[in-house]
């Protein structure tokens, strides 16, 4: 099986009140925090962060090398023009193509903490680390920030604005965020109005089990704001079962390009009237599924196959 795995001063007034919600950064000795940040200035060092473990992190100074153990904060980095600063990253940091050429310290979950601390970072920022971990880098004075993935886009706005305080791009986070809420209010003003295809969208299939993205997930969100009718909406998580798949009998599949052949032709879904009607379609997932400013690109993705004669 394979898995898985939206005026400049209402901008900082929502940045303010959701940092103040995750306990993103007290402004204390003096030190700048994400809710006092403004978005036009330069971030001012020492730097408190508040990270997604509640651990109060210290950057003395600039990060100039940044190790990164996640896809989605890889990508933020080049989308914020800090792409320069990367020094690390994870095995499966593979976009840009630039990342590529960026050494690999290993999995996202276990990395090579030796390779690690011989590159010698300003900081790590990751999405999931072990407070094991972290101390073993504290001990040799490597410091480590945890940006949870959030459950929403606006928390996506908010894991933008803090990697821009970090790398001190504030003006280009606010950029990325302005951009993507454009996208996304252009493709809704244009299907709004237009009758919703049912869809369903494809995370694991076969002996093992179905998996989709249910409405309390953040891809769920996605396909909403692309104007699709997730048949998973009313299920919380990401399993889902083969007779409520049939039942629902979608109009549109969604699924990884990886996986569309094999999946079409399995008898469990052939009879599927997505699959009899030629409505299953693959696209790069990971413009759902990874967190960032390519969320915005993928909904309007989305709503190019839901509804095509919109975007003609």
């Amino acid at each position: 099986m394979k898995k898985l795995k939206k005026s400049l001063a209402l901008l900082l007034a929502m940045i303010m009140m959701v940092m103040c919600l995750v306990g993103c950064g007290e402004k204390e000795n003096d030190k700048q925090s994400t809710e006092n940040a403004d978005v036009t200035q330069s971030t001012t060092y020492p730097l408190d962060i508040t990270d997604s473990y509640g651990n109060v992190v210290t950057l003395e100074k600039e990060p100039m090398k940044v190790v990164s153990c996640a896809p989605n904060i890889t990508e933020m980095m080049y989308d914020l023009g800090a792409g320069d600063k990367l020094v690390g990253r994870s095995d499966y940091c593979d976009y840009p193509a630039e990342a590529l050429e960026v050494a690999s310290v290993g999995a996202i979950d276990n990395p090579d903490l030796e390779m690690i601390i011989a590159l010698e970072p300003d900081v790590v920022i990751a999405t999931t680390f072990s407070e094991e971990n972290i101390q073993k880098l504290k001990d040799v004075g490597i410091p480590v920030i945890v940006l949870k993935e959030e459950t929403t886009l606006d928390g996506v706005y908010v894991m933008l604005t803090d990697m821009g305080l970090i790398l001190n791009k504030n003006q280009e986070a606010a950029s990325c965020i302005s951009d993507m809420k454009q996208t996304i209010a252009d493709v809704q003003t244009t299907i709004e109005g237009l009758d919703k295809p049912t869809v369903y969208y494809v995370v694991g299939y076969g002996e093992y089990g179905d998996y989709t993205a249910g409405g309390d997930t953040f891809t769920g969100e996605m396909l909403s704001l692309a104007g699709g009718e997730n048949i998973a909406k009313d299920i919380s998580g990401w399993s889902i079962t083969l007779e409520e798949i049939i039942e629902k009998d979608p109009d549109i599949i969604i699924i990884s390009e990886y996986m569309k052949d094999d999946f079409v032709s399995s008898p469990n879904y052939s009879e599927l009237t997505a699959v009899k009607n030629g409505q299953v379609y693959s696209m790069d997932v990971n413009m759902l599924e990874r967190q960032g400013y390519r969320n915005a690109q993928g909904i309007r993705e989305l709503a190019e196959i839901f509804y095509p004669e919109a975007f003609e």
